[in-house]
């Protein structure tokens, strides 16, 4: 695993992978909220989307959101298939080429070289299969040594699979960054009022950031402002647990 050089956000050339405990958790707008900080610090910014699924060719995709939300990033798309599947699915049903290890660092360190801050955001969960050959985003992280950021839901089961995600992040040598919610309920509940004291005990890590649902329907500057407060200073915000 090739990550001696990389540094914490924040500091010089960096790379993450933002991934999730699942589909629908608010990787996206956690993706967009990391970028407008950096781009508010006056950093260059590069989104890389290995593979965009459920969206037809031509249409708005994750890439897309997260330059609206953030402002002045540029962003990369490596693949898209339009069925609402597993990129190895989804590439499968459209007769289109899987990605491989290889074109996806190849692209993350390209963006690198031009880049203050790089975010890869992968599909789905951490595990999700992009190819036959079963490559994960896991495998993409262990090869550039990328940091993880884990966002996670809310509500009941976000413990196991927080603990779960966080045991394969192990077992592959990979370092947990940060740990965020990315969609917190406007009327939360009893289990997600626990979660916020359970949630770091699962991930052996405390939380980094809670981003309130409904965050990505904002316009820029209003966006930008809820991230500095829903992310802590370690993702660039001034969000405290």
């Amino acid at each position: 695993m090739g990550g001696g050089r990389r540094t914490t956000c924040c500091g010089a050339v960096t790379a993450l992978l933002v991934t999730g405990t699942g589909t629908g958790v608010g990787k996206t707008v956690v993706t967009a909220a990391i970028a407008a900080l950096a781009v508010a610090r006056g950093e260059r910014v590069t989104v890389v989307k290995p593979a965009q699924t459920g969206e037809p060719d031509g249409g708005a995709g994750d890439a897309t959101e997260v330059a609206r939300l953030a402002g002045d990033v540029r962003t990369v798309e490596l693949a898209r298939y339009p069925d609402p599947l597993s990129p190895e699915a989804a590439a499968r049903r459209s007769g289109r080429e899987p990605l491989s290890l290889q074109e996806i660092a190849a692209a993350v360190r390209v963006a690198e070289a031009a880049s203050d801050l790089v975010l890869v955001e992968g599909a789905g969960g951490l595990l999700v299969r992009y190819a036959p050959d079963g490559l994960t985003m896991a495998d993409v992280a262990a090869e550039l040594g990328l940091p993880v950021v884990l966002v996670t839901a809310a509500g009941l089961g976000t413990l196991n699979a927080t603990a779960l995600t966080v045991e394969a992040m192990e077992r592959r040598g990979l370092r947990l960054h940060a740990l965020v919610i990315g969609a917190w309920p406007r009327d939360a509940g009893l289990a997600e009022e626990c979660n916020l004291e359970d949630l770091p005990v699962a991930a052996g890590a405390p939380l980094a950031g809670v981003v309130p649902d409904g965050a990505g329907s904002l316009a820029a500057q209003a966006f930008r402002e809820l991230a500095a407060d829903s992310l802590a200073p370690q993702l660039g915000g001034r969000w405290q647990p």
